[in-house]
């Protein structure tokens, strides 16, 4: 044979017969493989000193400690570094501490002969070793896959290493282990093909030809992956990758559909929000939704043009991360959200989970420029209503507002900032009638006296000319007025708020 074989590479083949190391610690390559029925029989390697190699036996050990002593003199003697045999775990513990001292590694195996196999195709049979990773992504493709994740959990199971789909960035979706950051790290992807080797593993990648998702590779990884194992890698996943990049389209076209679906779902329910529907709420309890408990409403909005589709799939992906139910969908230009629980939430619970919002705001940003509104904590099916209209009205705030990083919470505002941003959405009569409340309640002629006082610019002898009354009263009135309302009439935005109030109420 013309290559040297580890031990390494040896586990890391799918199909090595079951092989685990029993005792010894010389893990040193091996020069070549032998394989028989009886120990009398394996070759001779010269200078046992010198030459290494692994002799594979189809039978199991003997059954007293002294004939196992001298089976693993013997071997040793003949050259070889490492033996393999079925039932190799039934070496006695003074066996196994004679292997170790004269240096000879002791080796369980189910299948001798599967593992003469894996030994060949890893020593010399390189077109082999492809062929048979290529028949097993062949046969994978071949199972109906209900999604994307289910692909590439067929794909690992048969090809027996691990699979990822991944960017720049990190992971997107893996099965079979976890794919080590530093393998990540190293990963190059210019190239069509790249394989890498690092102290934590191994990994072989191919770009992903999907004309609606740039950047992403398939990998195969595992550890201790020798470098014939990479290259017949490799092949294999650019035998794995068009399927794969299929059914990114295939799933990424039902993501749409059913990100249409939910938008739609969540339209019919903000537009009956004055009235129960039993058929509407139940296609939300099919979605996972539930309206009953309590709720903390975002709005994710874009400052510029978003793709809301891209964003959708971003934010779902770190909301994921949250211990949580949660939920996000379309609207506009860009989503609304929200958070659900079973119990009322503390206020220092509440803080916690704005932060979490503020941090899925902040990885956002990273990729899309977009502001974020929070609603304020509500309770039940009309609560959702609330929180996230309140959450809208956040976000219509937060586009402008640099100095927060474009993230507004709506109890950290002040109302006549709600009612600036309440003036486009069908919240904004209740809201000025709620703000105005007082002076209708308190007297008829206080609301009338305040809308001709800010008609006519905060000028009292103005209003007092064309509501015929004294200045005096006037004065009276908005005085009255301010206590009343708590306001200060003084501050130009809340004189605009007000007069829009006003306007509003009065029709």
């Amino acid at each position: 044979m013309s290559q040297q074989l580890d031990l390494a590479s040896l586990l890391a083949h799918p199909a090595n017969g079951g092989l685990r190391p029993v005792a010894g610690t010389d893990d040193s390559p091996w020069s070549d493989v032998v394989v028989d029925s009886v120990e009398a029989r394996l070759t001779a390697q010269g200078d046992a000193t010198t030459d290494s190699a692994l002799g594979i036996l189809t039978v199991e050990p003997p059954p007293t400690s002294w004939q196992q002593d001298a089976l693993i003199r013997r071997v040793r003697d003949r050259g070889y570094r490492a033996l393999a045999m079925p039932g190799a775990d039934h070496f006695g513990a003074g066996s196994r501490i004679l292997a170790d001292r004269i240096g000879l590694m002791l080796l369980n195996t189910d299948d001798p002969m599967v593992l003469a196999k894996a030994c060949w195709q890893l020593l010399e049979g390189r077109d082999a070793l492809t062929l048979g990773y290529v028949r097993r992504v062949a046969q994978s493709i071949e199972y109906h896959a209900d999604n994307l994740a289910d692909l590439l959990r067929h794909l690992s199971s048969s090809v027996g290493h691990g699979i990822a789909l991944i960017d720049a960035e990190g992971v997107l979706l893996q099965a079979g282990g976890g794919l080590p950051d530093a393998v990540h790290a190293a990963i190059d992807f210019g190239p069509w093909l790249d394989t890498v080797t690092v102290a934590d593993g191994s990994a072989a990648s191919v770009h992903v030809d999907s004309p609606s998702r740039a950047g992403l590779r398939l990998a195969f990884f595992g550890a201790g992956l020798s470098a014939l194992q990479l290259s017949a890698l490799a092949v294999a996943a650019e035998v794995a990758m068009p399927a794969v990049a299929a059914r990114i389209l295939i799933d990424e076209v039902a993501d749409v559909n059913d990100a249409a679906v939910a938008s739609a779902l969540m339209r019919d329910f903000l537009e009956h929000r004055d009235g129960r529907d039993a058929e509407l709420e139940q296609r939300m309890v099919d979605r996972g939704w539930r309206t009953s408990g309590h709720h903390l409403g975002f709005r994710i909005v874009g400052r510029t043009r978003v793709d809301t589709f891209q964003l959708l799939r971003f934010v779902t992906r770190e909301l994921g991360s949250l211990p949580m139910d949660s939920h996000a969908v379309m609207t506009g230009s860009g989503l609304i959200g929200w958070l659900s629980f079973t119990s009322p939430q503390s206020p220092s619970e509440v803080e916690a989970h704005v932060a979490a919002l503020r941090a899925v705001h902040t990885a956002t940003r990273r990729g899309f420029n977009v502001a974020t509104g929070i609603g304020s904590p509500e309770n039940g099916s009309a609560g959702l209503v609330t929180t996230i209209a309140g959450a809208r009205d956040a976000a219509r705030i937060a586009v402008d507002r640099s100095a927060t990083g474009w993230f507004v919470r709506i109890d950290a505002l002040g109302l006549e900032q709600l009612l600036l941003s309440w003036t486009e959405s069908d919240t904004f009569v209740p809201a000025a009638q709620s703000l105005l409340a007082p002076l209708v309640s308190a007297a008829p002629e206080l609301l009338p006296t305040l809308t001709a006082y800010l008609d006519h610019e905060s000028g009292i002898a103005a209003t007092a000319d064309a509501l015929g009354l004294h200045r005096n009263t006037v004065s009276a009135r908005i005085a009255r007025t301010q206590e009343l309302l708590g306001l200060d009439l003084g501050d130009p935005e809340v004189r605009l708020a007000l007069h829009l109030a006003c306007r509003a109420v009065r029709g």
